[in-house]
């Protein structure tokens, strides 16, 4: 794992979205179409914005999220909104993006739906991960019933997920293995309790902190504020 600490958050999203955009322009001469995959909330709206303005053969980029709420596309609960108004804009407007939800069937359903959808995409090229407090990835939770299936090397490329003591919506997520195999992997974290849950997670398996699977070739992004 490479950590690399930042000032500011404003600081840390600048440099990222140049160590991106370098990435996925050298992958697309390599490979002449390429994976993007990143995270919802409200977090990385800031390296979205410089990211959409990058000058890179977006034609040639497939968007998808990490994960996401099992919401219609056009929910304010859903993170598709996040995209398209801060990512797929300006230069970026051109890519083209997988929503991680299918219409009309549930989330059990609708993840083998969307794992062939997602499946020719693969590898990725680039990703990036969040990680909470209580160490969980994309949607991939510590103590939910779902993780063991997730984690299985055999698993679908996008499968369902019921965060633990949730009363909210449940969720689908791409599968350790997919985000296992992505090219490049960066983690994106914010304040001195995700810094501390870091180091835990360093100490711990992959079943007690999901985000631990993808820290040995992952570079970890991290700022105070």
């Amino acid at each position: 794992m490479q950590l690399t600490s930042y000032e500011t958050a404003s600081e840390m999203m600048q440099s990222l979205s140049v160590q991106i955009a370098s990435q996925l322009s050298a992958a697309i001469e390599l490979r002449g179409r390429v994976c993007l995959a990143v995270p919802g909330g409200s977090t990385p709206g800031p390296l979205f914005d410089l990211l959409s303005e990058a000058q890179l053969d977006w034609a040639n980029v497939t968007v998808m999220l990490t994960d996401e709420r099992w919401v219609p596309t056009d929910s304010a609960r859903s993170n598709t909104g996040l995209i398209k108004n801060r990512l797929l804009v300006n230069a970026a407007r051109a890519a083209q993006y997988i929503a991680l939800y299918a219409e009309g069937l549930d989330h059990v359903l609708g993840a083998r739906t969307l794992s062939k959808q997602v499946a020719p995409n693969l590898p990725i090229d680039v990703v990036v991960l969040g990680m909470g407090a209580d160490m969980h990835t994309a949607s991939l939770f510590p103590g939910a019933p779902e993780l063991s299936f997730a984690q299985n090397e055999l698993a679908d490329a996008v499968m369902p997920m019921v965060p633990v003591g949730s009363d909210l919506e449940p969720r689908v997520t791409l599968s350790a293995r997919v985000l296992e195999m992505a090219r490049q992997t960066h983690v994106l974290i914010l304040g001195d309790e995700k810094k501390a849950a870091l180091a835990q997670a360093q100490t711990l398996s992959p079943v007690e902190a999901p985000i631990a699977q993808f820290l040995s070739n992952a570079t970890v992004h991290w700022s105070p504020v």
